[in-house]
């Protein structure tokens, strides 16, 4: 019983904590319209294949007697130079980006958030191997450490995704870290190593806990970043590959016809826009939410 009442005090706080989060969040006009367009892409990526108009038309078949034309009612958003539905494949590259740029963000996140809390809330030594790691990789143009990674791995859309994921991890690493430096001072760390507690548990069940706000912050903008660091990749040929319906290298694909068909590079381009500003709405209104220093403002 005794356990039970330990326990649910110990949740309680979190519980209500994570409601006035949600509640302030609902309350921020902006962060609302992208929850409602981040829901929207989601929606899209999932069922593109019910929503395009023609989905049989987005990958080698081709109509060449519909070859580049200009937006109408049976094409919303024209064709391209193989008579493919340009809008059936833009709603199937939201799907492709969405995919590559949560996974890329997760397996950075994966890389980053343990060695930052590892190092900030070990010994010197340790601290600085991570540290100094990190910063030969932070030493890098990230889109130039990505490209090179992309070259070495080879052009294709998976490689392209792994590249942006081992040169975006260092950034989770470093906010983590200077956290955690912070977080090992604390009466309950100190605390949990007087009881005996394992180093590795008092990392992650009492540093990683404590230090996530940041990092979901800075990982909800990076999404977008990462959707448009893939999309330049398969613009420069090194991430997706024909025939694949991703916004990058649909544009790339388009710079032959710009003068003669706006809308083959207009659209995709408008979709990545639209993408990468829901999501850096949404980092604004989490910082927002999430920083005390602004949170009691609201």
């Amino acid at each position: 019983m005794n356990h039970q009442v330990i326990s649910w005090n110990a949740i309680a706080p979190r519980i209500k904590e994570f409601r006035e989060t949600v509640y302030l969040l609902k309350r921020n006009k902006l962060t609302r319209i992208a929850l409602l367009a981040i829901y929207a892409l989601i929606f899209i990526a999932i069922f593109a294949p019910w929503l395009a108009p023609h989905s049989t038309h987005i990958m080698m078949d081709t109509n060449p007697q519909d070859k580049l034309l200009a937006p109408c009612t049976q094409y919303l958003f024209g064709t391209d130079e193989l008579g493919r539905d340009i809008f059936s494949r833009v709603l199937y590259g939201t799907r492709i980006s969405l995919q590559t740029g949560l996974l890329a963000v997760g397996i950075s996140l994966l890389i980053g958030v343990p060695l930052g809390a590892i190092a900030g809330a070990s010994e010197w030594y340790v601290d600085e191997a991570i540290m100094r790691v990190t910063d030969i990789f932070l030493s890098f143009p990230g889109l130039l450490l990505a490209i090179a990674i992309a070259a070495i791995l080879g052009p294709s859309l998976q490689n392209a995704m792994l590249a942006i994921s081992i040169s975006w991890w260092p950034w989770y690493t470093r906010i983590v870290r200077g956290q955690a430096i912070s977080l090992r001072e604390r009466q309950f760390v100190k605390a949990a190593k007087a009881i005996g507690t394992p180093h590795y548990k008092i990392i992650f069940s009492h540093i990683i806990p404590n230090c996530i706000a940041p990092v979901i912050v800075q990982a909800s903008m990076d999404i977008g970043g990462v959707i448009l660091t893939i999309a330049a990749l398969s613009f420069l040929g090194l991430g997706a590959q024909p025939p694949t319906p991703e916004w990058g290298l649909m544009i790339s694909t388009s710079r032959t016809y710009f003068l003669s068909a706006w809308w083959y590079s207009f659209f995709p381009g408008m979709a990545i826009l639209i993408t990468v500003l829901v999501f850096n709405l949404l980092g604004d209104g989490l910082r927002e939410v999430l920083d005390p220093k602004t949170r009691k403002k609201q």
